[in-house]
């Protein structure tokens, strides 16, 4: 299964924000259900996106290429 768009946007948020909590604000989201689609995705994709270091999240050097395709991919279905 693909990731989907929303959950593009949820890996987007947390790489920019750098927290989960202010990544589901911006979402509009649950701070758990963003989580939970974020570690849905990092399972699909059989890696690891985000190094959970309190108080910040860090993306870790694969989740830099997995976000930066994200944006890529988000972008592309807006002008869509």
């Amino acid at each position: 299964m693909l990731p989907t768009l929303r959950q593009l946007e949820y890996l987007i948020a947390v790489a920019e924000t750098g927290q989960f909590v202010e990544a589901a604000r911006r979402c509009g989201v649950s701070q758990p259900a963003l989580s939970r689609q974020v570690r849905e995705v990092e399972d699909q994709l059989g890696v690891e996106v985000f190094e959970r270091a309190r108080p910040r999240v860090l993306v870790t050097e694969i989740g830099r290429e997995v976000v930066r395709r994200a944006r890529r991919l988000v972008a592309e279905a807006h002008e869509l």
